[in-house]
């Protein structure tokens, strides 16, 4: 029973059993209509010869019984007084009709007929059913006439059995042709299917995965249901294959991240167990204990440094709020840009202010602090990352500003992902300047994202600019 249920849950099955349903629906309303139709019309035509046969029974006999010429014709005279009288037309087949006398108790079955002028149906004993009329048209009494109903219900009987000979052929004939048409039918989508399943026999917890299975494109018409079943399955696919190279960069950049960032905290610590060791084998050297405090403080902020932008990362990808406060934009990037001045005299810093921010300066919502840090970054990077002599311009808008440099810029390879995590700095300006682990430009996007707003990047030699469009 359970197979059964299962094999019945099928599309297949289920259409292949409602189109059969429907056949024998319409099988059996057909034959119902036309047996009742039938029987409608062959007893209209049974009553009429009874009427007529009894018509001319009392034209042909006038007080007396007489007969018609119908073979099986009953006619049975009911008296007043006295006991009924009939007889019936029989032809055994060896002369002409001839009359038969029928019984008194035969006779009397009809005596119950309604003289109403209609026709009724009558079961005589040993005779079978008739439809009878009867006619009080005698003054000593009724008249009934009838003919026999057996060959109508015969005929009826032999209706019904051909209806259900054709309703069963049908009926195997509409199986068949369903279940072909079917399964022609759902043929593209057991090739959608197919491919789905494909897909999911592929290994896609972990690695590069080269998802190309598709489906095919004679399947992707949206003008017809597998066609949109078909073309949101491969936009599926498109999707999961574009995250799950996301996911296997990402776990590329996390690996790198962890080399470079055990490279970055190996090398402080080491230095620091190294003046360690040495301030504990002469504790007496005061200039070199001296020496080796620096170094320690010096390598502890590098460290402090690397976790706090770490730290960071991980907030703002929590979601945390940043405050929300009135910041004048355009005081941040001047003291910003002043600061570089005085810490990197070797470039060229310029502050591009519009006339119209000069008396009305460029305010936005957003955490002072942090777009603090934003600026900084971008203005360190600059330095760090082009030679002595370059001009860096940061150019001051009501939505935000732009820093611009002249000199070698970014890699054409690199430009597409300068702002993405744990991309290495001498990567992306490979001129021989320190370096660091990657988070600066990463830490902009961040935070300006958690701004509302949104960084470019546009590089080529000698003109690279940085855009920071920010909510206004």
């Amino acid at each position: 029973m359970t197979r059964l249920r299962d094999r019945f849950r099928s599309l297949t099955s289920r259409l292949v059993v409602t189109t059969v349903l429907l056949v024998l629906v319409v099988s059996v309303l057909i034959g119902a209509s036309t047996t009742i139709a039938m029987r409608t019309y062959l007893f209209d035509q049974l009553d009429r010869q009874v009427q007529q046969a009894l018509s001319r029974t009392i034209d042909g006999a006038g007080r007396a019984p007489g007969f018609g010429s119908e073979v099986g014709t009953v006619v049975v005279a009911l008296p007043d007084s006295g006991e009924p009288a009939g007889q019936m037309i029989s032809d055994d087949g060896t002369g002409p009709p001839a009359r038969k006398t029928l019984s008194t108790s035969t006779a009397r079955s009809v005596a119950d007929v309604p003289v109403d002028g209609h026709t009724h149906s009558v079961e005589i004993p040993g005779m079978g059913t008739y439809r009878v009329a009867a006619s009080d048209a005698f003054a000593d009494g009724d008249l009934v006439v009838g003919l026999p109903q057996g060959e109508v219900d015969q005929t009826l009987t032999d209706l019904m059995w051909l209806e259900l000979a054709l309703a069963v052929l049908a009926v195997v004939v509409a199986a068949g042709a369903a279940l072909v048409v079917v399964r022609r039918q759902l043929r593209p989508l057991r090739e959608v299917a197919a491919t789905a399943h494909s897909v999911s026999e592929l290994p896609l917890a972990e690695g590069e995965i080269d998802l190309t299975e598709r489906v095919p494109e004679h399947l992707t018409d949206e003008r017809t249901e597998v066609g949109q079943v078909g073309s949101a399955l491969n936009a599926l696919l498109e999707h999961v294959e574009t995250s799950l190279a996301a996911r296997h960069r990402s776990e590329q950049q996390v690996r790198q991240f962890v080399a470079d960032a055990s490279h970055e905290l190996r090398t402080p610590l080491a230095t620091i167990a190294g003046y360690t060791e040495l301030a504990r084998r002469r504790p007496d050297d005061a200039a070199m204990l001296g020496t080796a405090l620096d170094k320690v403080e010096e390598e502890s902020d590098r460290m402090t440094s690397l976790v706090e932008d770490l730290l960071l990362l991980a907030r703002l990808d929590a979601g945390r709020p940043l405050e929300r406060e009135p910041v004048d934009l355009t005081r941040l990037l001047v003291e910003a840009v002043s600061d570089a001045r005085v810490i990197d005299p070797e470039h060229r810093w310029r502050v591009d202010i519009p006339d119209d921010l000069i008396d009305s300066p460029a305010m936005v919502p957003g955490d002072g602090l942090r777009l603090h840090q934003v600026i900084t970054n971008l203005l360190t990077n600059a330095r760090k990352h082009t030679p002595a002599g370059t001009t860096v311009t940061v150019a001051v808008r009501r939505d935000g500003f732009a820093v611009h440099d002249d000199g070698p810029g970014f890699p054409p390879d690199l430009v597409d992902h300068a702002f993405e995590r744990f991309a290495r700095g001498d990567v992306a300006r490979t001129r021989g300047q320190e370096m660091g682990v990657g988070l600066g430009l990463s830490l902009v996007d961040a935070i300006v994202s958690a701004h509302g707003g949104r960084v470019t990047l546009r590089s080529t030699p000698g003109d690279t600019t940085v855009d920071v469009t920010l909510e206004g």
